[in-house]
Parts: C-alpha cells; sequence; structure tokens
C-alpha cells in the first residue's frame, strides 16, 4: 500500500538541523577555497593532484543521503590515507533584467562587448564557487535572425545568455511597468499621480507585457537548464519569473532577491496586481532581501493581503514553506584595497591633496535619482555653512552626480534644481578663489573614485530610500589610512549593515543633517579610528562574493529541507482504485468532515470585505445530488463527523439518510432520530465558565471576533479579523489561559488556523470513533462487518488520530489496562484493524459505554462477548489494508495516507462513488 502511513521515517538517523546544514555548508566553503588557492600556486603539473569536491558545499544528495547532508571534500581510506575527489562545480544560472556586459553592433553579424559595472556584476563575477551562467537582455533591440546568432556566439565566449526582446515590449515592461509603476512604489513614491486615468487605461497593457517578459526569460531558462542547476532570479524586473519555472518544472531549484527596498503592506497593497506578483513570487524555494525590514515587509504583505501564515522560518501555504531570510550584499573589498596601491591612484591623490590643501573635504557620490536626496543633503550643506561661518574657507563638498533616465522630465527637473541649489550657495559663500561645494554631472572612472575615496574625509549619503547604497561600502574600504567618518541616511539599507559605525540621520531633518557635519568634521582621532574599525571589519568580511555564495548555500539547504516535509506529505488519492474497491465490497462506510470538505474552499485571499451570512459553513450545493446517492444506498453507511455544534449539521444535513457527528463526535444522531450524547460520564465541565470570561474578553478587543460555547468546548475565532491582530491577540489568549484558568484542568488547547479551542483532553474525533461505531452497528443490526472505510476531512492535528484509528496493530497510546481482553477465537475473526473491537467497547450502544466505565473487567468482558453472540458471532470491521482509504483535504502534511487538494476533488470523488453504486 503506498499509503503515508508505510512511508516513516522512524528508523532512519536523526536529521541534522538547519543551522548544522548551514555551519557545514561554512566550514566546506572555507576549505574549499583554501583549496583553491593552493592549486593557484602550484604548477600546472601538479594541480591534476589537487580537486577540491566544490560540489559538496552545494548539498548535493541522492536517495540514502537525504538525511544527511555531504561530508567534506577529502575524506580517510581505510588505511588512513587522504582521498580526492574531482567532481564538477555546480551550475549556477543566474537571470536578471541586464546581462553585465554592454553590445554594440558593428556590422550584419559582428558584435562589440564590455564589460558593464555594478554591484550585482561585481558580486556576481568574484563567486568562483559555481559554473555561473547569466541570463538576461542585452540592452539592444536584434530583430533579425543573422543579429541574434551572432550576438549570442559572442556573448557565450563571456558565460552570457542573451534574450531577445523587442521594443514594444521593452517600452511597455520596461520603460512602463518597471519604471513607471514598480520603481517607484517600492521607493515608497506611490503609484503616478499625474493623468491618472490614462495610467489606469494603460496599466494592464503593461502588466501583460511584464508578464511576457518574464515568460520570455522563463523560455530562455528552460531552454539551457540542466538537472541539478540553481537558478537565481533577480529584482523587481522578474517577479513572475519564479511561477513561470516552478510550473515548468516543479523540481527546479528557484531564488528570488530583491536589490531595493520592499514596502509595507499599506504601501504594496495598492498596486492592482499585487495578488499575483505576490503569488509568483512565493513560487520561488527562496526570497532573499537586503534588511530584515524588507523582509519583514514582504511576509506582512502575504499575510495581509494573501491571508497567509507567516513563519520564523518565512511564508507557509497549504504546507509548502517558501524561506524568506535576510542577505546584505557586499563589495569585492579587496578590489578597492589594492587599487590604493597602483601608480594611477597614487598620482590622483597626490594631486587631489595639492588642489584641496588646508581644507577638509567631504564628498557624495550619487546617481542624480529622486530616492538619492542630493537636494536635501546640499541644502543641509548650507544650513551648516549658516550656523559655522568659520568654516566656510575650511571645508570643501564634492558631489558626484551620475546622470541617469536623461529623457524623463521629472528627472530633467530634479537636475535644474539641484543646479539652481549649488549655484545659490556658491554665489552666497564662495570666493575668487574657492567654492564650497564641487558639482559633477557625470561618473568617473575606477582610479579617480579610488583615489577620491581616499582623501575625503567625511562621506556624506543621504538618500531618502535605498535598497542597500555600497557607496559607503567603497568609502569604508578605501579608508584604511585615513579613517574618515560616514553619514549615513537611516533610510538606506547599509544602516542595518554599519548604523553602529557610521553617525545615523534622517536626511529630510536638515537641521539634523547639518549637526552631524559639524561633529564629524571635528570629532577626535581616537573615535574616528573606532568607528572606522568597526566598520571595516563589516566591510571585509561580508563581501559580495560571500553574499553570493552564503544565498546559494541557504537555497541548497532549503531544498533539502524541502525533500524532509514531502516524507510528510502524503501521495494523491488514487481515485481510481477507491472507487474500485468500493465498488467491490459490500459493507461500505464513508466518514466525511464537513469545515472545508463539504463546504466552499476557505477563502484563501484573506479579503476583509467577507459577509455575515457567510460566516456559518454551507453545504456545496454540487454535492446534493451525489450524496443523497450515496445515502440512499444500503450497502452504504454515510456518517458526517464535524467540529461544528448541532444545529449547523441538522440546517445542512436533516433531509438526508445518514449520521451526523457534531462537536467532535460528542453527540450523535441518525437523522431520523433524536441527538444521544457518547461523552465519557466522567467528562468534567467546571472549567467552562472562566475559559469563557477570557474568550468574551478577547473578543471584545479584537474586532471582527467571535467565539462559540458548545456543550464540550470553546472556541474563539478571529478569522475576519486583521490577521497580524488577532495573531497577537491570540497569542496573549494562549498565554493567559496557560498561566490561569486551565493551569491544573486536563484540557487541550488546540489552535486552528485562526481560531483557538478549549476542550477536555477525552474530545478527540479519534476518541470517539470506537463509540460511534458501536452505536451505528447496533441501530442498523448490521449482520456483516464492515469492509470498506473512506475518512476524508480537513481536521485538525489534534483530531487527526481518527486516521490511524483503523490502520493496522493497536496504538501505542491506547494503555493496556484499557484494552478488552477478547478472546483468541474473537480476535482471529477480525482481520488487521488497528479497530479490534472497536478497541474498548466493540459495539456497545452509547447507553452501554457509559455504563461500561464503572464496571470491572470481568463483565466489561462478558458484555462484549454477549454483543458478539448478538450479532452472529460477526466482527463489526473485517478491513483489508488494501479497502481504507484516509484522505486529508487542503492540507499537505499529514497522518493520513492519501489527500485531495481541495474541496473540489471531493466533489469528482464523491460522484465517482454514488455512479458506481
Amino acid at each position: 500500500m503506498p499509503g503515508n502511513l508505510y512511508n516513516n521515517c522512524s528508523n532512519l538517523p536523526a536529521t541534522p538541523t538547519r543551522l548544522e546544514r548551514l555551519l557545514r555548508e561554512r566550514e566546506l566553503r572555507k576549505y574549499s577555497k583554501c583549496l583553491n588557492d593552493c592549486e593557484a600556486e602550484l604548477p600546472s603539473s601538479t594541480q591534476d593532484c589537487f580537486s577540491p569536491d566544490l560540489e559538496t558545499s552545494t548539498c548535493w544528495f541522492n536517495d540514502e543521503e537525504l538525511l544527511e547532508t555531504v561530508s567534506a571534500s577529502r575524506s580517510l581510506n581505510d588505511d588512513g590515507e587522504r582521498l580526492d575527489f574531482r567532481t564538477s562545480k555546480q551550475r549556477l544560472l543566474v537571470v536578471a533584467n541586464r546581462l553585465p556586459v554592454s553590445a554594440v553592433r558593428h556590422g550584419e553579424d559582428s558584435w562589440q562587448l564590455e564589460m558593464s559595472v555594478g554591484g550585482l556584476v561585481t558580486a556576481l563575477l568574484g563567486v568562483k564557487e559555481f559554473d555561473t551562467r547569466w541570463i538576461g537582455w542585452a540592452g539592444v533591440n536584434v530583430p533579425d535572425e543573422i543579429g541574434q546568432k551572432a550576438l549570442a556566439k559572442a556573448l557565450d565566449e563571456k558565460r552570457c545568455i542573451p534574450v531577445f526582446l523587442d521594443e514594444e515590449v521593452v517600452h511597455q515592461y520596461y520603460n512602463g511597468y518597471c519604471n513607471n509603476i514598480l520603481w517607484p512604489l517600492f521607493h515608497y513614491i506611490g503609484l503616478p499621480q499625474e493623468d491618472r486615468l490614462a495610467t489606469t487605461r494603460s496599466f494592464q497593457s503593461q502588466f501583460d507585457a511584464y508578464k511576457k517578459a518574464n515568460q520570455l526569460f522563463a523560455d530562455v531558462v528552460n531552454e539551457h537548464y540542466e538537472e541539478g542547476d540553481v537558478v537565481w532570479c533577480h529584482d523587481y524586473h522578474l517577479m513572475f519569473l519564479p511561477k513561470c519555472l516552478k510550473e515548468r518544472n516543479s523540481k527546479m531549484k528557484v531564488g528570488w532577491f530583491l536589490h531595493t527596498p520592499f514596502p509595507s503592506s499599506e504601501i504594496h497593497r495598492m498596486l492592482p496586481s499585487r495578488l499575483e506578483l505576490l503569488r509568483s513570487v512565493l513560487a520561488a524555494d527562496l526570497v532573499g532581501f537586503h534588511t530584515y525590514d524588507y523582509a519583514r515587509h514582504f511576509v506582512s504583505a502575504c499575510t495581509r493581503i494573501l491571508g497567509l501564515e507567516g513563519t520564523p522560518e518565512g511564508v507557509e501555504d497549504q504546507g509548502k514553506l517558501t524561506r524568506i531570510a535576510a542577505f546584505p550584499v557586499g563589495i569585492d573589498s579587496e578590489r578597492f584595497i589594492k587599487a590604493l596601491e597602483l601608480p594611477e591612484v597614487q598620482d590622483h591623490m597626490k594631486v587631489l591633496k595639492q588642489r584641496f590643501a588646508g581644507r577638509k573635504v567631504m564628498l557624495g557620490v550619487d546617481r542624480l535619482d529622486m530616492i538619492k536626496g542630493i537636494p536635501q543633503k546640499i541644502l543641509a550643506f548650507e544650513k551648516f555653512l549658516e550656523e559655522n561661518p568659520n568654516w566656510c574657507n575650511k571645508v570643501v563638498l564634492l558631489q558626484i552626480a551620475v546622470p541617469t533616465r536623461t529623457d524623463v522630465p521629472e528627472y530633467q527637473k530634479l537636475t535644474s534644481q539641484v543646479h539652481e541649489i549649488v549655484g545659490r550657495i556658491n554665489g552666497r559663500f564662495g570666493s575668487l578663489t574657492a567654492v564650497p561645494i564641487h558639482h559633477l554631472d557625470r561618473s568617473l572612472d575606477f582610479h579617480e573614485l579610488c583615489a577620491l575615496y581616499a582623501v575625503t574625509d567625511v562621506a556624506l549619503v543621504t538618500s531618502l530610500r535605498d535598497g542597500m547604497n555600497l557607496v559607503s561600502y567603497e568609502y569604508v574600504a578605501c579608508q584604511e589610512s585615513k579613517k574618515g567618518v560616514l553619514i549615513l541616511s537611516e533610510f538606506a539599507g547599509a544602516a542595518q549593515s554599519l548604523g553602529a559605525g557610521a553617525i545615523l540621520v534622517n536626511p529630510w531633518n536638515v537641521t539634523e543633517v547639518a549637526s552631524s557635519i559639524g561633529y564629524a568634521l571635528n570629532m577626535p582621532a581616537d573615535e574616528r579610528e573606532k568607528r572606522h574599525h568597526h566598520n571595516f571589519k563589516h566591510v571585509i568580511s561580508h563581501t559580495a562574493q560571500e553574499w553570493a555564495a552564503t544565498f546559494v548555500s541557504e537555497l541548497n539547504v532549503t531544498i533539502v529541507e524541502a525533500q524532509l516535509r514531502t516524507r510528510q506529505i502524503p501521495p494523491p488519492l488514487p481515485i481510481e482504485v477507491a472507487v474500485d474497491r468500493y465498488s467491490c465490497l459490500n459493507n461500505r462506510l464513508l466518514i466525511l468532515g464537513f469545515n472545508a470538505t463539504l463546504t466552499e474552499p476557505v477563502d484563501t485571499l484573506g479579503r476583509k470585505d467577507s459577509q455575515i451570512n457567510e460566516w456559518e459553513p454551507k453545504l456545496r450545493p454540487d454535492l446534493r445530488e451525489p450524496l443523497r446517492k450515496l445515502c440512499d444506498d444500503p450497502k452504504t453507511t454515510v456518517l458526517v463527523l464535524s467540529g461544528s455544534a448541532r444545529n449547523v449539521l441538522d440546517d445542512n444535513f436533516s433531509d438526508y439518510n445518514l449520521w451526523l457527528a457534531a462537536e467532535n463526535g460528542m453527540f450523535l444522531r441518525v437523522t431520523t432520530g433524536d441527538w444521544m450524547t457518547t461523552m465519557p460520564e466522567n467528562l468534567s465541565m467546571e472549567w467552562v465558565d472562566s475559559v469563557k470570561n477570557v474568550f468574551e474578553y478577547f473578543t471584545d478587543r479584537t474586532p471582527r471576533s467571535q467565539f462559540e460555547v458548545r456543550e464540550t468546548s470553546l472556541i474563539w475565532n478571529y478569522k475576519y479579523s486583521d490577521v497580524e491582530f488577532g495573531r497577537l491577540q491570540a497569542r496573549d489568549l494562549l498565554q493567559h489561559l496557560w498561566t490561569g484558568p486551565i493551569s491544573n484542568a486536563s484540557l487541550d488547547v488546540v489552535q486552528g488556523r485562526r481560531s483557538v479551542e478549549v476542550r477536555s483532553v477525552a474530545v478527540t474525533k479519534g476518541a470517539a470513533i470506537d463509540r460511534i461505531l458501536g452505536e451505528i452497528v447496533h441501530n442498523k443490526g448490521m449482520k456483516e462487518p464492515i469492509d470498506y472505510v473512506l475518512c476524508i476531512g480537513h481536521f485538525l492535528t489534534k483530531d487527526e488520530d481518527i486516521y490511524t484509528f483503523f490502520e493496522p496493530e493497536l496504538p501505542s497510546e491506547v494503555p493496556a489496562s484499557v484494552r478488552p481482553q477478547v478472546p483468541t477465537q474473537v480476535r482471529t475473526s477480525i482481520v488487521g484493524s488497528r479497530a479490534a473491537l472497536l478497541m474498548k467497547q466493540n459495539s456497545m450502544s452509547a447507553v452501554e459505554q457509559n455504563k461500561s466505565y464503572a464496571i470491572d473487567g470481568d463483565t466489561l468482558h462478558s458484555m462484549v462477548t454477549d454483543r458478539i453472540s448478538l450479532q452472529e458471532g460477526s466482527s463489526v470491521l473485517d478491513l483489508q489494508a488494501n479497502d481504507y482509504f484516509s484522505c486529508s483535504v487542503a492540507r499537505k502534511r499529514s497522518n493520513s495516507r492519501y489527500r485531495l487538494q481541495s474541496s473540489d476533488e471531493v466533489v469528482t470523488l464523491l460522484r465517482e462513488l454514488a455512479d458506481h453504486r
């Protein structure tokens, strides 16, 4: 039987923890790097003898090694000698909007390529542990096939793979949706305000182009993908890509990283396509951000907008966990440190020192962009000069403003504004021989920039909103000699990493920034050195290469953990087999849950517009006909087993000929009869009033929550409340219950998806099923044992004991003292059923069950024997393993043998059964 029960791992070795895996990964990366360095220093004739197993740092697993991470690349043989294993590196497919090269066409089939600059390019070019391929758009329109083949061939030498986009797609996708919608929103600028009606009209076409472009990227990835590759998607341009990739190949290792801020849920919810984008990103195995704040905002958006569960590890949806984590990017610090020793950099430094001799140098290096806060920076400097006139000829601000998007009116306006402020300040505080601000509308080459970093006394980064801002890292890397001061905006992602050694400021507070400039210029040498040492240590240890290696390592470990979780996921129900066995047998029992099983699918979008008439569960209309056919079949007994109250089941099933078990099986009736109780006689309910008072209090303070008092339990439900607030309230409620009203009571606190239920320990569906079956058999006067059981439900974990009730072998948790001592001749007549003789009471009625708690073992044995005689020696169950189907609904991890994805599949199954009576 391929059921979930037979896939248990009880005899397997203990699973390493996530931390243990990551620590081993870290050590293996260091070891591999050391071996690479050794190889580089060895003569080529000897290098073949040293080949680090780089694959070990990427967590490859075969079926037998699934629970253990791979060992170190070098191990000992039986004689204690070192063995070397030569394997290929793991392939890494980096997918970004732009390739790390710029292409210029010369003739029909000739292209000139130049490497681009940028943080992502620098980060990934330094990664040596992986066989890296880069997939992206080349930045040019190549409509002809000859040009495309020539460009692809030229890029192949750079280990790059092009994605060809036509001009219209680029205009709608890149200039439209990416730069006009996503980029402003992610930087808290909001959707376009001007000509809103025109924007709304064009929004859908831009989003369609965005999805089309992402699909084109996915097509190229699938074309070059090889099994085992890691696919790393980058930035907001490709938020739709993880979904496209996973739909094609669910086993593909997919990570996605955002290089901008991710806004709070209140900002992100403004986006019309918010649901699709969040769902698409969640298709990835690992989602990365620069800072914890951005990761927290993403989880909050998934919780509030999609209604999913946020956990410390990430976001969980129907048992599928997408890991969310922060990975602060760095720079290639060694490149900047070594550049300071180059003769051309030394020459530039000498010229700059002579040019600004006797004056303190302040530096700003930014794109001329609205989020970089250049006007605020210059106004703060003006404020400083106003308040400190003695510094007018002793300090100079060098502002490098690299032009960007010069064809956009907003950027043209920003350029004019900056020029106007700079001109006013220079005219006001300058002289014939010196001006306080040197403003350049151009970029500097690498050597000039390093020299400028090295001679600067104070760096000023005043971003209004920035994903990371690596200028601050570059400045620190070049300051080992001078130990300058970094003034850093608290709205830059780098503030999370360099905040302890920098002076953090709010760039909108011009007075505060001006005061910080004064403090930085007058800072004592020992404090400057202490601050710089802290930042420098972080910059050289958290490099771009370490960032990339850490992300891929985390992704591999995440894949392993997902494989381990799949061992708890039952396989899909083989509907044809279940129907075939159903049609072959004569006494069939169907146990059906109610909520999310026979009702409409639960609203997974977490919308807050649910109406009060939707709060009560209703039987699906398309289930009425097949359910009626099954109930009218004399060979079939249908039992609806639910945690709902009796009146709810009455309202939905009074017209059907079936059995109803309400409040987790504590109340039972056939629809033609009256309700009876199956509760144990000694069940205490003295705790109800104290718990009720607590539930009333939390209902009052949690809008749109409600609680329900039942005869055997109390339930507080915050399904329609604000998700995060409801979860906080539930946490407070649980803490109060555990330390107060129920601290000494024999009660269970059962946490649902958005509910808290308090009930007696004995109140579970599994504990009630034996008493229920006894009453059903007695009422129907069954002459033949039940030979087919189908149990379907979206049950809470606490109630999944019903799935294991019918499995072979008596459950170990049942004490021997309460197990009936059944005569040998009776036990052998029951074939392989875990519910042998209904575990305790066999087929006794509810009244006899309650009495049995007060009688001794001999009397109980006599009653069992009498009942069996009454049934002409037949057993209640004659259940072969292949005739039992336990099935969870819309819950991936479960104790059931099988699973159904949703209540839609329940409809399909019951229709098939009804047609094969």
